[in-house]
């Protein structure tokens, strides 16, 4: 029967697409089984809750029924949320890739009966504009050659599925790595002096980038890869990307200055930002990142906790149809809110005026006055924040995702576990646990097997490799934080699963889909960057720190493993696979510090204070640490508060002076 068949689904976007006139379908076993049946091609859309130009195409053409008509005519449509199946999105937008197209959502490709894919583009407009056809003059084009050349469509998928196979397959000889110290300086160089981020526009926060450049910053003394990442992180949290009255970040900016955001709000981009401000505020004491982390982490708390006490995948762009309308402002709203005295006083340090910088309206920001002023000045500038949050609140807020996603999950309990210890708040521990539950009872798969994505009751999406990884770092490092078996157990099983169920048998590495994920047409293997971490390069830092946590070299080896499987890869392109390069840094040599006895020591205070990024770090009252641990059996000497340094598996003689502590990490750092 002819329908929408969207409305049977739990995701947000796939709901958003429900009361269309295209005979939707959602990707599934059913679909593809109409596509077989009937013989006609595949049109199938990819975007998320929160995608702009998905929307704006939604409102052009697939609410228009007359492009639904030739939609329906002429296609199987099947409607897919990148975010419920990345996995799906990731071997199309590939294809896209190799067609030599620039990749986006909303991602729009033409694929065979068999699902394999021939040709695509993102977002076509109804009318021809922007240098682009009008979609139906596509949807016609392509139902014509499918119809008429089947040939030159055969030849187009055998070859983009073999050239997706053949990235996938890791077979080349070892090679060797880069210099690491030359490729952070060369990184470094490419940095915007002024500020921050890669020169040009737009700009992302790309943590894989700024991860090994403070990585390489600590690990070499190397001060311009260091003042890089911190003119970055300075940038983005004074510049229009961040909510100065919420909180939170957004996706990424227009322009070179961190000003004009793409005001979506991804719970993958706040926790990285989290985690990295975290470790540079220990090098920097900067009170900035400080305040940023605990405003952002508030953020989490009171808007982005979905059902079960789980992190809720993103806030939308657009509200009544507009992007941005929700949090930009006009200089008479605030003069209305705050009265003029107040009012001037904020916009000269928020940079509001009369004509605006974003179509007539303000972009918050404090791009002009970046450092903090004078703790009362800051004190009545937080007073007038909230007088403006509350004014905010009235008005339409954008949509909100709240489907719970393993792997971004991951990401953010690991974060703000971390944050947790460094900054001692308790209650952004029980956060970061209450998140890691909802994880473990919601997309539980059975047999330690998990789901990928979770609303409304219902658990689905076949988890992919970076569901496990995540998961295992945000295991290991609420380890780190309570010393709780149960958490280093669960992570040694997910680990288990990927090795039982992503590891390729054949030539190494970890597919992105499991041996028994049965809709994809090539399983894909890469450990390149992405917005976020690829599943090879977190689990490869998983690995090094379960053989340092358990004394375990099976997981040492299969960390050289990997390393070796991606070195050609890495040789032909370092600046692609930075989060794998930094995490090859601690392959040998992880640092672990205890700190024994030493909860509210200075020893603890010592540490905290000290950036020692990839390090795994205890505070312990007893010194339980897993047995085959080079931590196994250290104690405090005297009842005084004492602490161990390890590289590798070697620990230190125990320290219980601070400036001895600060020599010892130092070494082991460098």
């Amino acid at each position: 029967m002819s329908e929408n068949r969207l409305k049977y689904e739990t995701s947000p976007y796939l709901l958003q697409h429900q009361d269309n006139p295209v005979h939707w379908w959602a990707w599934g076993p059913e679909a593809l089984a109409e596509a077989k049946r009937t013989g006609k091609p595949i049109l199938l859309s990819v975007g998320y809750a929160a995608c702009h130009w998905c929307h704006v195409m939604a409102h052009e053409s697939f609410e228009d029924p007359n492009t639904a008509q030739v939609m329906n005519d002429l296609f199987v449509n099947i409607k897919v949320d990148r975010e419920e199946r990345p996995d799906i999105d990731a071997i199309y937008m590939g294809a896209l890739h190799r067609l030599g197209e620039q990749g986006g959502w909303p991602l729009t490709m033409f694929l065979d009966s068999e699902a394999k894919p021939f040709w695509g583009g993102t977002y076509f407009p109804r009318e021809s504009r922007y240098g682009r056809p009008s979609f139906v003059t596509v949807l016609l084009r392509i139902a014509e050659a499918y119809q008429n050349q089947p040939e030159n469509v055969a030849k187009n998928t055998e070859a983009l599925v073999a050239s997706l196979k053949e990235e996938a397959s890791t077979k080349d000889r070892v090679a060797a790595g880069p210099d690491i110290r030359d490729l952070v300086a060369r990184i470094s160089r490419a940095v915007d002096r002024e500020h921050g981020g890669l020169n040009g526009a737009p700009k992302f926060p790309q943590w894989n980038i700024f991860w090994l450049l403070w990585r390489g910053a600590m690990r070499f003394g190397d001060e311009d890869a260091k003042q890089a990442v911190i003119t970055t992180l300075r940038n983005i949290c004074q510049g229009g990307i961040y909510d100065h009255l919420a909180g939170g970040f957004a996706r990424y900016s227009v322009d070179e200055y961190w000003l004009v955001p793409h005001f979506e709000k991804m719970l993958y981009d706040n926790a990285l930002l989290i985690d990295l401000l975290t470790e540079v505020w220990r090098e920097t004491q900067e009170p900035l990142f400080k305040t940023r982390i605990a405003e952002t982490i508030a953020w989490l708390k009171s808007e982005m906790i979905a059902e079960v006490g789980g992190f809720a995948a993103s806030l939308d762009a657009d509200s009544e149809g507009e992007e941005g309308k929700f949090y930009v402002w006009s200089a008479e709203e605030i003069a209305d809110v705050l009265g003029a005295e107040d009012a001037a006083f904020f916009a000269r340090i928020y940079g509001v005026t009369p004509q605006g910088n974003f179509e007539g309206h303000t972009i918050l920001n404090r791009l002009d006055h970046q450092t903090l002023l004078s703790g009362e000045e800051e004190a009545r500038l937080g007073e007038m924040r909230v007088k403006l949050l509350t004014r905010r609140a009235g008005r339409v807020r954008p949509g909100w995702d709240d489907k719970i996603l393993a792997d971004w999950s991951g990401l953010a309990i690991a974060a703000v576990s971390r944050a947790a210890i460094v900054f001692d708040e308790p209650e952004w521990l029980v956060l970061a646990e209450r998140a890691f539950g909802a994880v473990t009872t919601k997309l539980a798969a059975g047999g330690d097997r998990l789901f990928h994505s979770y609303r409304g009751g219902l658990a689905k999406a076949p988890a992919t490799a970076s569901d496990y990884a995540n998961m295992i770092w945000a295991a290991l490092r609420l380890y780190e934080a309570t010393l709780s078996d149960r958490y280093l157990s669960q992570a040694q099983r997910w680990a288990a699963v990927l090795d039982r169920h992503y590891w390729d048998v054949d030539s190494g590495g970890y597919f992105t889909a499991a041996d028994d994920t049965s809709d994809v047409v090539v399983r894909l293997k890469s450990a390149s960057d992405d917005a976020t971490p690829s599943a090879n390069a977190i689990q490869l830092s998983n690995l090094i720190a379960l053989a340092a946590i358990t004394g375990d070299l099976t997981y040492d080896d299969r960390a050289a493993e990997l390393t070796r499987v991606f070195s050609g890869a890495v040789a032909r392109a370092p600046t692609g696979h930075c989060g794998l390069i930094a995490a090859e840094l601690d392959l040998g040599r992880l640092v672990q510090v205890a700190v024994i006895d030493g909860s509210k020591s200075d020893l603890r205070k010592t540490l905290i204070e000290m950036s020692v990024p990839g390090a795994v770090t205890f505070f312990s009252e007893t010194g339980s640490f897993a047995e085959g641990s080079p931590l196994a059996g250290k104690m405090s000497i005297d009842g005084e508060s004492t602490a161990y340094v390890c590289v590798g598996p070697v620990c230190g003689m125990p320290v219980r002076q601070p400036q001895d502590l600060r020599k010892e990490v130092l070494i082991a750092r460098s």
